[in-house]
């Protein structure tokens, strides 16, 4: 039997007992009713949403923290704790004030020197945060519920930076926490947003649960993305960790989880035939596959050595192994921006439009490659990676790499992609994951795109022409500068390969019946779904 065929096969209630080990719990009707069982894209192995990228984090965290502005679904920024703002007429000072009554998790209130020491340690790790940091005169508070941040000259896009849903998002902690280092992990999670973490109960690799906080005042908007009234309906969210597309796909059919985040598509036709479930995209901005390659070290260090991989890549073969055989689910992307979005560029990328192996062979050879094994550090507990991995091995293997394949799960990737040492040294060369659309439809947000060094994302690499026109970006006055900047950032990134992209694919979600106010978008939002 073929793993398709066992995997749309295997939707038997015993798959569960037998492959995961969780015993269901007992739960009265009514309390059932308002615990929600939710299967997540990946284990929470690590729960600092500054310290890391991975969408798992930041998904949870987005119960647990709150942040001073929320992104909607127009991506535009409304106030969230914040009151209200001021900015000087010459654009140098900005002063924030904080809504009235609001708490910690653990009963403190809400002060300004909290937000100031959250948004500095918010600052040393993401991009947007280091532009404002590199303009900075100070950030202080002035009172328990004001502060302020004046600049050496001015960051229209302030309060963008602070509402953006890409991680790291601007997260508000207590100020002795935010304290830490951030680039050390935070050992408390403590914060105001609508859910607390039960810290007891997780167990990285099986399950996080996540309760009502009895003392969250939602805003009185309706609820749109990160923006709104984060109204909860459930007291509690269990989500527990199914790595096996078999035994999520059973566990939901048969009513012992609600909400599975991303079904393997070879599962869905069987997920859409279950009267019971609701089958849908889970975000329509889709995502972009990225191989993503080290530049510090070689082989890939060398420009030649990156346009091999390139002039080499076939993005169909990443696509179909993803999404199988349904081509509404994927598109060819000679580009790093997300296609049908009003600054969407294919500038430069003719490369990726036509697979030439045998050019890619010249470059390799001319690149002075001498065999140096390419580390291949690929989580197998997510579908996605999983499948890009296979095709990358053979890949590489086909214009005359060496390959050194590390099979791992996706909590080691995102510790591992953070190390500096060399390949061969608990490093590595090369990782697979992927950006969601929403991310991508400029740069103001787009951490993967920046080339700037040790700022940039991880493989950090260092294309000042990319960067010039990231700024340029910023700097533009009007939608035709900007579209011209970003167009020449797409051609920068694409010379010197910033990292590679694999291609543009939709995926689904899929709820039980019972479950109402799922909705689609870049991550998912609990705020409204209730369970009857």
């Amino acid at each position: 039997m073929d793993r398709r065929t066992f995997l749309k096969s295997a939707t038997g209630a015993g798959v569960l007992a037998a492959s995961s080990g969780l015993a269901m719990p007992a739960l009265s009707q009514g309390a059932a009713a308002k615990t929600l069982r939710f299967v997540p894209q990946a284990n929470l192995a690590n729960f600092d949403p500054i310290w890391g990228t991975q969408y798992v984090v930041r998904n949870a965290a987005a119960l647990v923290w709150d942040t001073l502005y929320g992104i909607d679904s127009k991506f535009q920024p409304q106030r969230q704790m914040v009151e209200g703002e001021e900015v000087s007429s010459d654009g140098l000072t900005w002063t924030f004030k904080l809504r009235s009554g609001l708490k910690f998790h653990d009963g403190t209130p809400v002060l300004a020197k909290d937000v100031v020491q959250s948004l500095k340690r918010w600052q040393a790790r993401d991009p947007m945060g280091l532009m404002i940091k590199a303009i900075e005169n100070e950030l202080v508070a002035v009172d328990d519920r004001s502060w302020k941040w004046s600049l050496k000259q001015p960051y229209p896009k302030m309060l963008l930076a602070l509402a953006k849903n890409n991680a790291p998002c601007s997260f508000i902690m207590p100020e002795r926490i935010a304290k830490t280092d951030p680039f050390t992990q935070i050992t408390e999670y403590v914060g105001s947003g609508p859910m607390k973490f039960a810290r007891a109960e997780w167990v990285p690799g099986a399950k996080a649960v996540f309760e009502k906080f009895a003392d969250y005042v939602p805003r009185s908007e309706k609820a749109d993305w990160l923006a709104g009234g984060k109204n909860m309906l459930l007291d509690r969210i269990e989500w527990v960790i199914m790595p096996d597309p078999a035994t999520a796909s059973a566990a939901l059919q048969n009513g012992e989880v609600d909400w599975w985040e991303t079904p393997l598509s070879d599962l869905v036709p069987v997920l859409k035939a279950n009267k019971n479930l609701n089958v849908d995209i889970g975000d329509p901005l889709g995502n972009i596959g990225a191989f993503r390659m080290n530049h510090l070290f070689p082989p890939f260090d060398n420009v030649k050595v990156r346009r091999a991989v390139l002039t080499a890549l076939n993005q169909e073969d990443y696509m179909r192994s993803i999404v199988g055989d349904d081509d509404k689910l994927w598109k060819a992307l000679p580009s790093f921006f997300t296609p049908g979005t009003p600054l969407y560029t294919e500038e430069g990328g003719d490369i990726l439009k036509q697979r030439n192996v045998a050019a890619a062979k010249k470059l390799l050879a001319e690149s002075g490659y001498k065999g140096e094994p390419v580390v291949c550090v690929v989580a197998q507990d997510m579908s996605a990676t999983k499948a890009m991995g296979d095709v990358t091995a053979e890949l590489l293997k086909s214009i005359g790499m060496n390959v050194d394949f590390v099979a791992t799960d996706w909590g080691t990737v995102g510790s591992r992609r953070a190390s500096k040492s060399p390949p061969g040294q608990g490093g590595w060369s090369m990782f697979h994951t992927w950006h969601a659309g929403a991310d991508c439809i400029n740069p103001s947000s787009y951490t993967a795109i920046r080339a700037n060094a040790d700022k940039a994302w991880f493989g950090w690499p260092n294309v000042p022409a990319v960067e010039t026109e990231v700024t340029n970006w910023f700097n533009a006055k009007d939608v035709a500068e900007e579209k011209a900047a970003m167009a020449r950032l797409n051609k920068a990134a694409m010379e010197e390969v910033v990292y590679a992209p694999t291609g543009f694919y939709l995926g689904y979600q899929a709820w039980r019946k019972n479950v109402t106010g799922v909705t689609s978008g870049p991550l998912p939002f609990f705020w409204g779904v209730s369970k009857a």
